[in-house]
């Protein structure tokens, strides 16, 4: 194929060469040949005589030619060189306007354009993929202005189209690269630029990309292009399907491999990715390109005062994955320090990482900066002249029936303008605003199923946490901690405790059977309780929660331990609590389940969902931009895969996991939220466990077995997560493996791909430094090393964070159901609050739930973190879908990997519909939908997202 798709993207008839003379067996497919002869002078057709390439919608295989003795022998007599002819060649360039511009921006447009006609312009150079044979340098066209940019200027439109114009030679080649120079003030952003002329029919630079004035870049900006010329196998004379493999018709073979670079684009290749290592040295400006690492040293501010003081994550002393190296000077008072830039100015993050205008009014830049800055202090001003707790259930109610009266005041008109959440309603003009929440998913179909214990026991499989839940394999279940400091491993959980509650199986029975399944948040918070309960206002306890699953296939709660620091070589540190038999027993087994709720929280937030999605990823990326050319096929995989993740995440350090933010304002370790984070990934994160199948089988929750579909077998077979999950791991692993095997038939191009290794060795020996040295890394030798590595980064970016983010409002929005911060411990008999436990447990419960600030402010965060924007792009998009690949086979492959990721949609349409599977379908029971690909915008609990963008 590699040879037919050089035919079939063939420029020129030329009698010189015997690839020239199989040109003229496919003059078909490229244009109209003048002569009927096989030897002569070039020709060279113009493009409205060529047959437009048509959109690669479906991949469309090339006629074969088979190339006959005779025209060989023919072929071999032409040996006089021929003169190259020129011809011209049309850039169209799509800049994407923005929707809305500051008055400097307006000022410094108008700018432009008048400079635009003396020549302060934007040029354009086109770059073969050839090398001239004279100069040993890269084929180079002329530089070609943009035409029209002054006349365009005030053009409204949401993308404006301009032209250049390029002569080039017939020797020139096909274009690999175009280098754009701006000569603006102003940045503006490409969308892509397509070469029309060539015979190989249109050439397509996707960009996406900001281009910096050189004012600020001098550099010359590159983009490759989706297409490049294959090269004829000259050791085999007969052409089949299988010698084709690489190519894709219309001349197109893309991407490339390092070695496969051509000639002319090797050093272009070497130079981008230098540029976007950048040297580690300086404070990076907000236009930047340049990737790097750092330690998350900037999550403190002591210079403001000394109870911000945090410890930087990341180092020998609390292990953590680096983040996205912005080179700010440090705080003044410790230099180890990186001071802090806060709210609204934004972050250093690589300029195209930065979200597009439509997301940042949408959500993130836009309405969660409103939420942060404008309904908190409002919520602050309002409540703190209040009452500051819930009285009882009927005051949550009224956030949703009626709302919170906000004292805005003289910010009324900054109110009115703000791109408030949906959650919010302005309903009043005059100086008081009213926050009302949307009513909770939880809520919808029963207001009170969150006080079952079937329904705790169901979301511990299918809401929005359900990767903690564990078979239990050895009872009592038994600490990994020390116990010469945390006290004795055992669990005081005894076989009495829930003998009654094995539907008369004995406890090996049901150990056997594999009937027991526990929920442990022991180790994790055991060795922060002191700390955290001398915090004020914060109680909590390490907590154990054991499951029974029942005939029905349902689980059921059977006993929970509460654990707290053992006070001395007698005290009874460790408490147990059973399903109740009487109204005391039932308060004392709802605040149980609370504290339970409110540990899976913190564990769900810091861990589950922030640690292993958002910050265990990053490193991967950044690595990612620093060795894999745009041109590498696993850059062009992983692209979608990347998107908004690093701005999101520099958003989190600076308005959520930093010093005094909102996840230390909600839940309940406070200021020790990020140690229990650094903690687990120390103790417990593996990336060779990341994969659901391994996750699955490490959780006791799966068995290997080769006769059920994806070679696992539930222990639950109604589990939601799983059920959904294995259908989408499947398919995501299907795809990466053609998407693989494509560009890496043999192991040894695997090893030898030297900007594939530097990538996955950075992404270890740098983003995960601390762990660099465990054994457990995978090798990346083969190409099953490459799919399961891609299958599992894949996962975690899209799937995982989908089922661990967008339920946090539809099941966290009603507090007592996922309170993210408890205030009272359980009162003993002898303590002197159980009296007033007594007389009042109702009042009592609310006292231990979050007041009303933490609520509302809490309430108002996870649901914009829970909301899609209208620009998402779900598992099975992309964009420019028929075009960012010249590879018409892999277009195909991706097409049918987006037809499967709709059936896997109908499936779990289907399974929600089924009355068997009672963990989804039943009375009052919500539907699992987070694993359920597409979604619109909004608060939906649904949808699966590309990528980690919020």
């Amino acid at each position: 194929m590699a040879l037919a798709t050089e035919i079939i993207g063939g420029r020129l008839i030329d009698g010189s060469s015997l690839v020239s003379a199989s040109k003229m067996l496919m003059s078909q497919r490229i244009g109209v040949v003048k002569r009927n002869q096989f030897l002569g002078s070039p020709v060279w057709v113009p493009p409205q005589q060529i047959r437009r390439q048509e959109q690669l919608k479906r991949a469309v295989r090339a006629p074969v030619a088979a190339i006959s003795e005779d025209i060989i022998k023919a072929s071999s007599k032409t040996t006089a060189p021929e003169k190259a002819v020129n011809f011209k060649v049309r850039a169209v360039v799509t800049v994407r306007n923005k929707h809305k511009e500051d008055l400097k921006e307006t000022i410094v447009k108008q700018m432009d354009a008048l400079t635009d006609k003396i020549g302060r312009n934007v040029v354009l150079e086109l770059i073969s993929g050839e090398v001239d044979p004279k100069s040993k340098e890269p084929k180079r066209s002329k530089p070609a202005a943009l035409r029209d940019w002054s006349k365009k200027s005030n053009l409204k439109a949401e993308r404006v189209h301009y032209t250049a114009e390029f002569t080039v030679d017939s020797n020139f080649g096909v274009p690999g690269a175009i280098t754009v120079s701006n000569k603006h003030q102003q940045e503006f952003f490409l969308e892509s630029i397509t070469i029309e002329g060539f015979a190989c029919g249109p050439v397509h630079f996707p960009c996406n990309s900001w281009i910096q004035s050189k004012k600020d870049h001098p550099g010359k900006r590159i983009i490759f292009s989706n297409k490049g010329q294959t090269k004829p196998d000259i050791k085999s004379m007969h052409f089949s399907l299988s010698s084709c493999k690489r190519g894709g018709g219309g001349g197109c073979v893309e991407p490339y491999l390092p070695s496969e670079t051509p000639a002319g684009l090797r050093a272009l290749r070497e130079k981008e990715l230098r540029d976007l290592r950048g040297d580690g040295n300086g404070v990076r400006k907000l236009s930047d390109r340049v990737y790097d690492f750092d330690v998350y040293n900037d999550l403190g501010n002591p210079d403001k005062s000394v109870n911000l003081t945090r410890p930087s994550l990341g180092g020998k002393t609390i292990p953590y994955p680096r983040r996205c190296r912005t080179g700010r000077l440090p705080m003044d008072s410790d230099i180890t320090a990186e001071s802090r830039v806060e709210k609204p100015i934004p972050l250093y993050v690589p300029r195209d990482e930065q979200f597009e205008e439509s997301k940042q009014n949408t959500f993130s830049a836009g309405r969660l900066k409103a939420v942060l800055h404008n309904i908190i202090p409002s919520l602050k001003a309002t409540i703190s002249a209040d009452n500051h707790d819930f009285s009882g259930f009927s005051d949550i109610d009224i956030l949703y029936k009626e709302g919170l009266l906000l004292k805005v005041g003289l910010q009324d008109e900054i109110w009115k303008n703000l791109p408030l959440p949906k959650v919010v309603t302005r309903i009043q003009e005059s100086s008081e605003g009213l926050l009302k929440y949307d009513t909770p998913k939880i809520l919808s179909k029963d207001k009170f199923a969150w006080l079952r214990d079937d329904e705790f026991a169901r979301q511990a499989v299918s809401g929005v946490n359900p990767v903690s839940i564990e078979s239990l394999k050895v009872f009592p279940p038994k600490s990994n901690l020390d116990p010469e400091i945390y006290g004795p491993q055992e669990s005081a959980i005894k076989e009495e405790h829930i003998l009654g509650h094995l539907n008369g199986l004995s406890l090996s029975q049901a150990l056997e059977e594999n009937k027991l399944f526990i929920v442990d948040y022991h180790d994790v918070y055991l060795p922060f309780l002191e700390r955290i309960n001398a915090l004020d206002g914060r109680k909590a306890y390490a907590t154990r929660t054991l499951f029974f699953l029942t005939p029905l296939g349902t689980l059921k709660p059977i006993a929970i331990e509460l654990s707290l620091p053992p006070a001395g070589p007698n005290s009874r540190s460790k408490r147990v609590v059973t399903p109740p038999l009487d109204a005391t027993g039932n308060w004392i087994w709802q605040l149980a389940k609370a504290h339970v709720c409110s540990n899976d929280a913190g564990v769900h937030q810091l861990v589950n969902h922030w640690l292993r999605t958002h910050a265990s990823l990053e490193p991967f990326i950044l690595a990612a931009h620093r060795h894999l050319s745009a041109m590498h096929p696993i850059f062009k995989l992983l692209d979608p895969h990347m998107r908004y993740t690093l701005e999101i995440n520099a958003l989190a350090r600076q308005n959520l996991i930093n010093a005094d933010g909102v996840i230390e304002s909600c839940f309940t370790p406070g200021r020790y939220c990020m140690e229990i984070s650094a903690a687990a990934y120390k103790n417990s994160w593996r990336f060779d466990k990341e994969g659901l199948p391994a996750d699955l089988i490490r959780r006791g929750m799966a068995v290997p077995d080769p006769t059920k579909p994806h070679g696992l077998k539930l222990l639950i077979e109604d589990y939601p997560y799983a059920q959904d999950g294995l259908l989408i791991w499947s398919a995501i692993e299907n795809w990466v493996r053609t998407y693989v095997e494509r560009y890496y038939p043999d192991s040894s191009l695997v090893c030898n791909d030297k900007e594939l290794q530097e990538w996955y060795s950075e992404s270890i020996n740098v983003g995960h430094f601390d762990l660099r040295d465990a054994d457990w890394w995978p090798k990346l030798e083969t190409a099953d090393d490459l799919v399961s590595i891609l299958t599992t980064i894949i996962w975690l970016a899209s799937a995982q964070h989908a089922a661990l983010n967008f339920g946090q409002y539809p099941y966290g929005g009603y507090v007592p159901n996922r309170p993210p911060l408890m205030r009272r411990l359980i009162p003993e008999e002898n303590d002197p609050e159980y009296a007033s436990f007594l007389a009042d447990p109702q009042k009592y419960y609310m006292l231990a739930l979050p007041s009303l600030l933490q609520a509302t402010k809490f309430m108002a965060v996870v649901d914009n973190l829970s909301t899609h924007s209208p620009d998402e792009e779900y598992i099975g998009e992309r964009q420019q879908p028929s075009i960012w690949s010249g590879d018409a086979e892999i277009v195909e492959a991706f097409y049918e990997f987006s037809a499967e990721i709709q059936q896997i949609e109908k499936e779990i349409d289907r399974r929600n519909a089924d009355p068997s599977l009672r963990h989804r379908c039943g009375a009052g029971v919500l539907p699992y939908e987070l694993l359920a690909p597409t979604s619109g915008p909004g608060v939906t609990c649904r949808g699966v997202p590309n990528s980690v963008s919020i």
